[in-house]
């Protein structure tokens, strides 16, 4: 059998980075005023970014069922017996349950994994679902490897202003206008299905200490300690600098880990605004 491991840019990674991983991909749509581009194709971060802080609309959505389908025949053609397909987590998006419907159109040739996931530990789970293929599991298999340690990963995010999360209604604009008068910084957290609130900070800084913090005890108690773990980070239009300073703090609270740096996916930024960024953390898949 030969198994195509397909995700979506949801997980941070583009097209160009799949070629380089043997993965196939999804942009995800990403529509101002109207018109629909698709991310890490024909819209970049810079361009992202430049409508979100003008006065266009800017909002996301779920690919369409004719784009999804078109990428499951494509890779069919290129003489792939199965597809394993990984979209982002279904408590965030209904573009998981819409898959899982398309796919019984396909007679047992794509199967449609619900992670639970989205950023690098979406990311994760397709270089894993990759290795499992080269080690001749099947898709079937590797859904069944994928959706058992679905939960098994962390993410905090800490977001810089509470301007897009109350304009996508994640909270109300009374609590937007007392958080933003003391300068509160929220910390997210994503635990499989939902974006939640974990913490509050008086400063950024404060915020990326409660995350390392959370972090080290969640490797601690849920993922065997540190040589059993991955540490990785995520942001949201940072620049170089303050990604430099970002990762040196976190590298430094965990010395013994190669700790990299994933954009975090537009579809997120949509909500988190320019400036989040986040610490996250999953179990080492075991060899292939």
């Amino acid at each position: 059998m030969r198994t195509a491991v397909m995700t979506d840019t949801n997980s941070g990674m583009m097209e160009c980075d799949a070629e380089q991983y043997g993965v196939h991909v999804v942009p995800m749509p990403i529509i101002i005023d109207e018109k629909t581009y698709y991310e890490g194709r024909d819209i970049d971060s810079d361009g992202f970014f430049e409508a979100l802080y003008s006065d266009k609309t800017v909002s996301t959505s779920q690919p369409s069922p004719v784009d999804v389908m078109e990428a499951w025949e494509r890779v069919l053609k290129m003489g792939y017996d199965e597809i394993l397909y990984i979209p982002m987590s279904s408590g965030l998006s209904e573009s998981c349950a819409t898959a899982v419907a398309l796919s019984e159109e396909y007679e047992g040739k794509v199967y449609v994994v619900d992670n639970h996931r989205i950023s690098v530990t979406q990311w994760a789970s397709a270089l894993y679902a990759k290795s499992l293929v080269k080690a001749g599991k099947t898709a079937a298999q590797i859904k069944e490897i994928l959706e058992k340690a679905a939960y098994d990963a962390s993410i905090y995010i800490t977001v810089d202003t509470l301007y897009f999360l109350k304009k996508g209604g994640r909270i109300t604009p009374a609590v937007a206008a007392i958080g933003t008068a003391l300068k509160i910084k929220p910390v997210l957290s994503i635990q499989g299905d939902k974006l939640d609130s974990f913490a509050m900070a008086r400063s950024m800084k404060k915020g990326l200490s409660v995350m390392i913090d959370t972090i080290r005890k969640d490797i601690e108690n849920r993922f065997g300690g540190d040589e059993n773990a991955v540490v990785a980070t995520a942001g949201s239009g940072l620049t170089s600098e303050e990604k430099e300073l970002y990762l040196t703090d976190v590298r430094k609270a965990f010395p013994g880990h190669e700790v990299k740096y994933y954009p975090l996916p537009l579809s997120t930024c949509v909500h988190l605004g320019r400036g989040a960024f986040g610490v996250g953390a999953y179990p080492k898949f075991e060899e292939a």
